[in-house]
This record gives C-alpha cells, sequence and structure tokens, in this order.
C-alpha cells in the first residue's frame, strides 16, 4: 500500500505541444518545482497528453489544482488534480 503524496498533482488532457519546459513555465508561478514530467510514448516520444508536476510544499501544489483545474491551454481545458500513487499491475 503507497501513501498519497499531496505535493504531485496530475495534468491531463495536456496539448501535444507542451514538453516538460512548457509544463515547468505553466505551474512554476505556483511555487518551486521538484520535478515535472510528460509522460511520452516509448516509440513514437510523442506526448500522451498528460504529465505529472512535483512541488516543494503542499500548499503550492493545492493552489495549483484550485487555479488551473480546467483552464484553458491552446484550446483544451486541463484536468488538474492530486496524482493518485501508481496502481500495481
Amino acid at each position: 500500500m503507497s501513501i498519497l503524496n499531496n505535493k504531485k498533482i496530475y495534468v491531463g488532457n495536456l496539448p501535444y505541444s507542451v514538453d516538460k519546459d512548457g509544463l515547468l513555465e505553466i505551474f512554476s508561478k505556483f511555487g518551486d518545482i521538484v520535478d515535472a514530467v510528460v509522460i511520452t510514448d516509448k516509440y513514437t516520444k510523442r506526448s500522451k497528453g498528460f504529465g505529472f508536476v512535483e512541488f516543494a510544499d503542499e500548499a503550492a501544489a493545492k493552489k495549483a489544482v484550485s487555479e488551473m483545474n480546467e483552464q484553458e491551454v491552446e484550446g483544451r481545458k486541463l484536468v488538474v488534480n492530486v496524482a493518485r500513487p501508481p496502481q500495481e499491475r
């Protein structure tokens, strides 16, 4: 059983043009970012349209979720929430 990390957020419905730098640019205004990743297809290296951002503190992550969920980026409404732990396969 894994513990919920309230500093890590899921960002879905990302425009395919957004890469790690773009993700950092969008979310850096909320606080210090420890890590950011856009999930890509392992064969084509194209974005799968979602990623994760981990903040240094929980307050920054909560603010990012509340202010960025359903905000439009390049014509797409983002889905932003606290990331769930990975499921065992």
